[in-house]
């Protein structure tokens, strides 16, 4: 599995349309067959910052991700909207395809 979470800046003047700007991209990576999920959150701390956590099968999922048409476009339209360049984290972790269960922390009855 290929884990990635990237940090978008957005220009101040452009955050609360920031979901819409990038609707189509997500649906279409959501889409896509090798892609695990693609999870945005708007960060509480900075309204202006937004995360994106995302997953694919492996490095070829990973690639037709980058190499597609969406995400070209993506890159494009982000552009005109972020306040720098965006920070990312991307590791390659063998065996694994999704998410595990935290050990530490289960729900309980009140």
């Amino acid at each position: 599995m290929i884990f990635i979470t990237v940090k978008f800046p957005v220009r101040p003047e452009h955050s609360e349309q920031w979901m819409d700007r990038v609707r189509d991209f997500t649906l279409a990576t959501r889409a896509e067959p090798g892609n695990l999920f693609f999870e945005w959150s708007r960060s509480v701390a900075d309204p202006n910052e937004f995360v994106l956590v995302e997953a694919f099968r492996d490095g070829e999922a990973g690639r037709s991700h980058v190499e597609s048409e969406h995400f070209r476009q993506a890159m494009e339209t982000m552009s005109y909207a972020i306040a720098e360049k965006p920070k990312i984290v991307s590791v390659e972790l063998p065996g694994r395809q999704g998410w595990d269960l935290m050990g530490e922390l289960s729900p309980r009855e009140a």
